[in-house]
């Protein structure tokens, strides 16, 4: 492979780094929004036991009306607390599909710039072999060996 072509090719391959690097960028903020939407949903889980559990204990009304009254609104946060317990099973289930994506994305982007530093050395090694005597191609445009004009004595036998 020549070198220019091998030049080519680092610049090919620093355009999939830079697509890969915004490839994991946007797994990272995918999963971080996963993740915040989980410990959202984990936060309005914890507050509504609370308020279950502060509705369970309270034994303050004052005649039927009341007490169904209390007696379907602890039901209501019952159901509100099913319903969030299952929104965090599918909201975990999700945050854990972003990470691994952001870990695959990130041996995407480890594989390539892998192959730009391996390119990068032979590029290298190709290089060195051009500057030595024997690797080098000849440049064209020089005499293929350096002569020293001499000045015409014109004598052309010698005598």
């Amino acid at each position: 492979m020549t070198i220019k072509a091998r030049n080519q090719r680092l610049v090919r391959l620093r355009r999939l780094e830079k697509l890969r690097e915004i490839g994991h960028r946007q797994a990272m903020l995918a999963a971080g929004q996963a993740e915040s939407t989980l410990a959202q949903l984990q936060h309005l889980a914890e507050r509504t036991g609370i308020l279950a559990e502060s509705y369970a204990a309270r034994t303050d009304a004052d005649d039927g009306a009341a007490l169904a009254h209390l007696g379907a609104f602890r039901a209501g946060l019952e159901r509100i607390a099913r319903s969030t317990a299952g929104e965090i099973d599918t909201a975990r289930r999700i945050a854990d599909a972003r990470a691994a994506e952001v870990a695959a994305a990130e041996r995407r982007r480890a594989a390539v710039a892998d192959r730009i530093a391996a390119e990068a050395q032979a590029l290298a090694r190709v290089r060195a072999q051009a500057g030595t005597p024997l690797g080098a191609a000849r440049n064209r445009e020089e005499p293929a060996s350096e002569t020293i004009p001499m000045p015409h004595s014109g004598d052309w036998h010698g005598s």
